[in-house]
């Protein structure tokens, strides 16, 4: 059998940049070939179209990723694709099973960047929250329920569920002051059941899942709108290799922890020496 042949496969989603571009190069490294899926296709093509993006550029398009993964010494899919289009979703699933022949690891990272996530209550559109929802919730259950066919024939696979600290705790402050808005939180807290109970239908089918809770990261659209969002000086941030660190090893060491369980990357990363300390940096 050819080393191509062995070679396992993922598919990460949001991998222009952030967790998601960091997460590639983690899995590529570690010999996973990886595709990867995002709305910004060349280098120079990314805005940031979030509450207080204003339209700026932002760095990273799969064109990048694609050409660091490869040179990691994974092969890569770019794949284009919207949360909000449901059937573009699932062409991405075709097109890697089409090609590569099967996903042995699904890792949802992508998340809607469109106003609304830092919208107090009383500011906030019945249409934001739905769209929250429907990018946040339904498109990683869209995912989730196309790659499950190929991973139960095959004896299992993996999925990796990248949620958020606002879907299980209570805000310090309001928006602006610590805090953040509750559609963002709601659609985050929805995709946060979907790990368990994959665990509790499928776990014996072959099926692991997980949720990674990164922690307060520094990607690159947070560093552009820390301020604006009133985020300085309440949390102290991890770079986006920290939370992909944690799930490379994560996906090869599945025994170290429960089926379903949440998994905090950032303490993860510390205390299997994953990551330099970037604490005291």
């Amino acid at each position: 059998m050819s080393p191509a042949a062995v070679r396992r496969r993922a598919l990460v989603t949001g991998a222009t940049r952030g967790i998601g571009r960091a997460t590639a190069l983690a899995l590529a490294a570690a010999g996973w070939d990886v595709a990867v899926t995002g709305r910004t296709a060349r280098r120079g093509e990314g805005r940031d179209d979030s509450d207080t993006g204003g339209g700026r550029p932002l760095p990273g398009s799969l064109e990048e990723t694609g050409d660091e993964v490869r040179a990691a010494g994974g092969r890569c899919l770019e794949l284009v694709a919207n949360l909000h289009d449901r059937p573009g979703l699932l062409a991405c699933v075709d097109r890697v099973m089409g090609e590569w022949g099967g996903i042995d690891l699904l890792v949802n990272n992508a998340v809607d960047t469109a106003p609304g996530s830092m919208v107090p209550i009383v500011g906030l559109t019945v249409a934001q929250l739905e769209s929250k929802l429907a990018a946040n919730a339904v498109a990683p259950f869209v995912l989730i329920q196309a790659v499950l066919p190929g991973m139960l024939a095959t004896g299992g696979g993996t999925i990796v569920d990248v949620t958020s600290h606002t879907a299980t705790a209570d805000p310090p402050g309001p928006v602006g002051k610590g805090g953040w808005g509750v559609a963002y939180a709601a659609s985050k807290a929805a995709a946060h059941r979907y790990a368990p109970i994959l665990a509790v239908e499928l776990g014996d089918q072959g099926i692991r899942a997980y949720n990674v809770d990164p922690g307060y990261v520094e990607t690159e659209r947070q560093l552009v709108n820390a301020s604006a969002l009133g985020l300085v000086g309440h949390y102290r941030g991890a770079p986006p290799s920290v939370p992909a660190a944690a799930i490379a090893w994560l996906v090869d060491h599945p025994e170290a922890f429960d089926n379903g369980q949440t998994v905090r990357a950032q303490k993860l990363a510390l205390v299997e020496g994953l990551h330099a300390d970037w604490r005291t940096a």
